[in-house]
C-alpha cells in the first residue's frame, strides 16, 4: 500500500503521532450520545450565565438529534437564546434550495426531526434556525460576526475530506482555501456517489448536483470543532486525517492547527478490517 497509515491497526493509531486529538467509542450510538451531551451541556451552562449559544450544526451525522431532543425536553433546557446555523443545503439545477419535502432536504429534516419534536415553550424562534441561503450568501458571515462568534461546530467528514460541503480543490493554496466563506458550488462526483449510497439508496442519477455551504472560514473560526466518523469508509478518512499531510485535496487536514478540535470515531472505524 502506497500510504502506510491506511494499514495502521487500532493500537497503532494510539501510538503514532496524530495531528488531531481523538476519542474512540464502542458503537455509533455512543458517539451520537456524546455529541448530544456536548450540545446540551454547553447550552445549559451558557443559560445559567445568561450567555447566548451559537452552533454550526450538520444534517449528517444526524444520530445525535434524538438524544439531544430528549435531553432538552426532559430537563427543560431553554433554546430561546440559542442559534443553530446549519452547515449546508442541497440545491436544484437552478441553484435554489430543494423543496422542504424533498427526501434529502436538510431544512425538512431539521423541521421534522428536531424543531418539531421540541416543546414549543423551549424551542428557539424560527429566525434563530438558520440555513445558508443561495440568494443571500453574506448573511451567515455577517450574523456570526454580529453574534460574537460560534461556540462550537459539530459535523462529520466526507469521503474526500470535506467538512460541510467544502469540497477538495487542489488548485487553491491552503490560505486561499481557508479564506472561503459561505458560497454555492457543484458537488464533486465522489461526494455525490458516497451520499447516494449512504443517504439515497444509491439513486445517483437523482442526487442533487449543487449545494450551498458554510465556508471553511466560518468553521475554522468556531471556538470548538467536534467531528464524528462512523461509516465503513471512514477507516481511510480517519487515518488520512490523523497522519496525512495538510492538503487542499483533503480539506479537514487544514483544520489540524485549530486550538480545540477533536475527532470521534467508533472501534469499528479504528479497526483495519472486520
Amino acid at each position: 500500500m502506497k500510504h502506510e497509515y491506511y494499514s495502521y491497526t487500532s493500537e497503532e493509531l494510539k501510538t503514532k503521532d496524530a495531528k488531531f486529538s481523538f476519542s474512540v467509542y464502542p458503537e455509533n450510538k455512543d458517539i451520537f450520545k456524546a455529541m448530544a451531551d456536548d450540545m446540551a451541556d454547553m447550552i445549559a451552562a451558557n443559560n445559567i450565565i445568561g450567555k447566548k449559544t451559537v452552533f454550526i450544526c450538520p444534517v449528517g451525522p444526524v444520530g445525535q438529534y434524538p438524544f439531544f431532543v430528549d435531553r432538552v425536553n426532559e430537563e427543560n433546557i431553554s433554546l430561546k437564546n440559542v442559534w443553530f446555523i446549519n452547515m449546508d443545503e442541497y440545491l436544484d439545477d437552478d441553484r435554489q434550495w430543494v423543496p422542504m419535502d424533498h427526501p434529502l432536504s436538510f431544512r425538512g429534516f431539521m423541521e421534522r426531526s428536531v424543531y418539531g419534536k421540541i416543546k414549543e415553550e423551549l424551542v428557539m424562534p424560527k429566525e434563530q434556525r438558520v440555513f445558508p441561503d443561495p440568494n443571500d450568501l453574506g448573511y451567515i458571515p455577517e450574523l456570526i460576526e454580529r453574534l460574537g462568534g460560534v461556540d462550537a461546530c459539530f459535523g462529520g467528514i466526507g469521503i474526500n475530506g470535506h467538512v460541510a460541503f467544502n469540497e477538495a480543490d487542489g488548485s487553491l493554496t491552503a490560505e486561499e482555501f481557508l479564506a472561503q466563506k459561505t458560497r454555492v458550488l457543484p458537488i464533486s462526483p465522489e461526494t455525490r456517489a458516497a451520499n447516494a449510497i449512504g443517504d439515497f439508496n444509491g439513486a445517483l442519477e437523482d442526487m442533487p448536483r449543487y449545494c450551498v455551504t458554510i465556508g471553511i472560514y466560518e468553521i475554522s473560526h468556531a471556538a470548538k470543532i467536534r467531528l464524528s466518523c462512523f461509516r465503513n469508509w471512514h477507516r481511510a478518512v480517519v487515518r488520512r486525517a490523523l497522519f496525512g499531510e495538510p492538503a487542499t485535496e483533503f480539506p479537514v487536514s487544514l483544520l489540524a492547527s485549530h486550538p480545540d478540535i477533536r475527532l470521534s470515531f467508533t472501534e469499528y472505524v479504528a479497526a483495519v478490517s472486520d
